[in-house]
């Protein structure tokens, strides 16, 4: 008997509606099940997905999917959602190279009606849907589900904002799941939601409106007596503030309450806002307990859970940032550390509670993030901004009007430098290096090893104006990184190996490959470590001393650290031949990280291939 039976009846949302709603409960449990008996062998984001089992049945049964438009935020908790629609199979290769993303995308199914993987667009998106579709003359419902994290961020709120105005059918749904499941989220709210988003509740208001609508003043003043009364009972005056009906808060686990409030929702007009109280890892037990933990995993053992203690035989780069971001805030009392959202994530937690009064998670705002520590900067403090790289992406302005057309000194830890793996495409830092050289005053660095990001995180302290550390995901090559809180001579690359004709200049997490293939070519290794200012005279001594200049870098060969070192021989009046390596003008997709590198050509034997292809010309 299959451990499964009414979960493997679904193949598609359509299977799912001609259940009965008295059998909803028992495929929330199998789901739940899959989903936990899944993500322990395949690893991935596993207590968002646990907390929306109910919240993703409930939709698909609802609404028409996928004519409907479910728009998920972030999408890291849409496993349920892809078991339901039609890729249940496809999950065993979850993130792998060739398999299901373990995010929306519109080109893996009809039912990922918006492709995410950042947080805070879903409004937005649902918006432009919402407004497409009444523009077409169609009838369809336009659902975002956001999550309480998400709801922190700007975007969210200018789409809120414009909404509100935008006459049209959009439901947004708060899944909030920062707070335990309280006394309010019981029998009153459930009978206030289902009030609030009945026939007899909206037709009285509708027809209240069309009665005092010929006397402004009294139509306003009933409105805001509305507004006040149901404030006093929920949460929502902020949201009907911004033109919505809001609705909540409910059970997001509780189907019985969610289903019949969803159906009378669906036959409103204009904005609504359901808020639902959910609780990340839901149903099983040691997330529910640890959600920080099992938010994000490697493979487990479902039974026993993560088994925790064991020490790592080699630092992250992650490790070695929040060790020195402590050291450093030992000796100097103006550090500042900033993230926004990703404490554990940027390695900051034990900075967090050894410095508390200097640590400010500003939430899913990277925009504020930036100018916050401008600000900071202005006032003699010296902040340090922890961000992945795509995340900094979203604050680019920032960093160019607020930070470097000042020449503060704020300085940038940049995690996630390069390809990620098994986040694929919307995690994978491809562009720093090139949208940070363009920028004056900028200086730009890349470390090789754990020792040289210490190092590096101390130069960018130390230099007074605009200053980023990039590096990878994960693991360096195992350098012990040294105590001390050293410098670099700023702008000054090394020579690691001599070698003859062939010289490859190798920028931070290239170098390892470079050294590998440079014994095979005999070639000179130039572990280049800085992109800007980029070593001139260097790139001059090689281009002198060689036949062929090979520049490698894990970022997009447009714009990046090849195209400065072609403006570098180029302004010196060098005429040296030139190869340029680094991640070609697409998208990468998710799998092992070192896979995707190798079939780019970016290991050892790409490397030492493609130059030898080039030397034979």
């Amino acid at each position: 008997m299959s451990a499964h039976p009414l979960l493997d009846t679904i193949t598609s949302p359509a299977e799912l509606r001609q259940l009965d709603r008295k059998q909803l409960p028992q495929l929330a449990q199998e789901l739940r099940e899959f989903l936990i008996e899944s993500v322990s062998k395949t690893g991935g984001h596993l207590s968002s997905n646990l907390g929306t089992v109910e919240l993703t049945i409930a939709l698909h049964y609802v609404f028409n999917t996928p004519e409907d438009r479910l728009v998920w935020d972030v999408g890291h908790q849409t496993y349920a959602h892809k078991a339901l629609t039609g890729r249940r199979a496809g999950m065993a290769k979850l993130r792998m190279l060739d398999g299901v993303s373990g995010f929306p995308r519109r080109d893996e199914s009809p039912f990922d009606t918006f492709g995410a993987g950042h947080s805070s667009t879903s409004i937005s998106a649902a918006l432009g849907m919402a407004i497409g579709a009444r523009d077409r003359g169609e009838q369809k419902h336009v659902v975002a589900i956001i999550g309480d994290g998400a709801m922190t961020a700007g975007m969210a709120f200018e789409a809120l904002n414009n909404a509100g105005v935008a006459d049209a059918d959009l439901l947004v749904i708060l899944n909030d799941n920062d707070m335990s499941i309280s006394p309010p989220v019981g029998a009153l709210n459930k009978y206030l939601a289902r009030l609030f988003s009945g026939h007899a509740f909206n037709a009285a208001r509708r027809a209240g409106e069309k009665m005092l609508g010929v006397s402004p003043s009294l139509l306003e003043f009933a409105k805001r007596t509305e507004g006040h009364l149901k404030g006093m009972l929920t949460p929502g005056t902020l949201f009907e503030e911004f033109g919505f009906n809001y609705i909540g808060p409910i059970d997001g686990h509780d189907l019985d309450s969610l289903v019949p409030t969803l159906k009378n929702i669906a036959e409103l007009k204009g904005p609504q806002f359901l808020h639902v109280i959910t609780r990340k890892g839901q149903g099983y037990k040691l997330a529910e307990a640890d959600p920080v933990l099992y938010h994000g995993v490697s493979t487990f053992d479902s039974q026993n859970g993560i088994e925790q203690g064991q020490s790592a035989s080699r630092l992250t780069y992650t490790q070695v940032f929040g060790d020195w971001l402590c050291d450093m805030a030992a000796q100097d009392a103006r550090l500042i550390a900033i993230t926004p959202a990703m404490k554990e994530g940027s390695g900051m937690a034990r900075f967090a509670e050894a410095y508390p009064q200097r640590f400010h998670d500003v939430g899913i705002a990277e925009q504020h993030a930036l100018t916050f520590a401008a600000g900071l900067a202005c006032e003699g403090m010296r902040p340090v901004v922890a961000i992945y790289s795509t995340f900094l992406q979203r604050a680019y302005d920032q960093l160019i009007h607020d930070i470097a057309l000042q020449n503060l000194p704020v300085m940038l830890a940049i995690d996630r430098g390069g390809l990620v793996g098994a986040d694929g495409a919307t995690h994978n830092g491809a562009f720093d290096l090139s949208y940070l050289a363009c920028i004056p005053n900028m200086v730009v660095m890349a470390p090789s090893d754990e020792n040289e990001c210490r190092q590096m995180l101390t130069t960018a302290w130390r230099h007074d104006g605009p200053s980023a550390v990039r590096y990878p995901r994960g693991h360096g090559p195992g350098v012990t990184p040294q105590p001390a809180l050293t410098a670099l001579p700023l702008g000054k690359g090394e020579i690691r190996r001599s070698g003859r004709r062939v010289a490859l200049l190798a920028f931070g997490s290239m170098l390892a490959p470079a050294l590998e293939a440079g014994e095979r070519l005999d070639a000179t290794v130039a572990n280049m470590r800085f992109v800007k200012p980029l070593d001139h005279a260097l790139v001059k001594a090689l281009a002198d001393s060689h036949d062929l200049l090979v520049t490698i870098e894990e970022n997009a060969l447009i714009g990046g650290a090849g195209s400065e070192v072609a403006r570098s021989l180029e302004e010196q009046g060098l005429t040296a031949r030139l190869l340029r390596l680094g991640l070609p003008d697409h998208f990468t997709e998710h799998g092992d990280a070192a896979a995707l590198l190798a079939q780019l050509g970016l290991d050892a034997d790409g490397i030492t291939a493609q130059v030898t292809r080039v030397i034979a010309k």
